[in-house]
């Protein structure tokens, strides 16, 4: 049997919507959480980013980080906690299957997972 895929989509993103277009075109339809209107929590943001095998930094779309004047973060659980409560920051879309997750930035990051 095949992992179930989840995306964190947001239906207003380009990039978003071109990666569940991909992974459809490959036969999988995923379970889609839309983060704008089900923020994951600290510990789930966590979670990612251990599945995505890199630093709590690789979620953050960085030009809107900066674009609110937030200061520079170093500490994950800081990093994770900012996210929670400000999911529009989180880099998207990142797509998770099989304990393993990946940005969609390029989508054909994705298809790695599959």
């Amino acid at each position: 049997m095949a992992a179930q895929v989840t995306i964190y989509h947001n239906p207003r993103c380009q990039k978003s919507r071109q990666t569940l277009q991909l992974l459809r075109s490959h036969g999988v339809e995923p379970k889609i959480v839309e983060y704008l209107k089900t923020p994951p929590d600290a510990r789930s943001l966590a979670k990612l980013v251990q599945q995505l095998g890199g630093r709590a930094s690789d979620l953050v779309r960085d030009k809107d980080w900066r674009k609110l004047g937030l200061p520079q973060l170093e500490d994950p659980q800081q990093i994770f906690q900012a996210l929670a409560e400000r999911p529009e920051l989180i880099e998207r879309p990142i797509v998770v299957s099989g304990g393993k997750a990946r940005l969609g930035r390029p989508p054909e990051n994705v298809l790695e997972l599959l």
